[in-house]
């Protein structure tokens, strides 16, 4: 980092919280993508009744203390109530949250790699965390510490939808 990057970047440094499978357990909905043509809206309407995974919250508040948290998911725009409600019914700490616009199928490795290195230009990133594997060796590759969210139940389904279908 040049000393000019060390002036320009202010504020705590950001900790940067996937929500589908690293704080938020999607099993009981994965079925909806199991079927052709994949059930996205019947996917994203059972997000509500998600159960929060502890791991996940753990790391939340272990890095609240730290750094500002920030949520940056492949959930639709149309979801944002929703997931607002969620993290505040769960005692998730506030943070601006990152979601694609509604008609964005790009791979969330594409997405997600974007908006980090938008963040990256004003603010240190301290780590993101996440379990879709694609997306985290993009972010390694691109000079990003990640911690890869490993303790949620994943469906092959729910792996080849996030590799490509561009929607979680």
């Amino acid at each position: 980092m040049t000393q000019q990057t060390q002036t320009i970047r202010g504020g705590r440094p950001l900790a940067v919280f996937d929500l589908d499978g690293t704080l938020a357990e999607t099993g009981h909905r994965q079925h909806f993508l199991e079927r052709r043509p994949r059930d996205w809206a019947g996917f994203f309407a059972a997000a509500p009744d998600d159960t929060p995974l502890t791991e996940g919250l753990r790391l939340v508040a272990e890095s609240a203390e730290a750094c500002e948290v920030m949520y940056l998911t492949g959930r639709p725009e149309r979801c944002r109530p929703d997931t607002v409600a969620w993290l505040e019914r769960h005692g998730l700490p506030l943070g601006r949250i990152w979601m694609r616009r509604d008609d964005d199928r790009r791979p969330a490795r594409t997405t997600k790699l974007e908006i980090l290195r938008r963040l990256e230009r004003t603010r240190e990133i301290r780590m993101l965390v996440d379990d879709d594997e694609l997306v985290c060796d993009a972010a390694e590759r691109a000079g990003f510490r990640v911690v890869r969210a490993r303790w949620a139940t994943t469906s092959t389904a729910m792996r080849v939808a996030q590799q490509t279908e561009g929607r979680t």
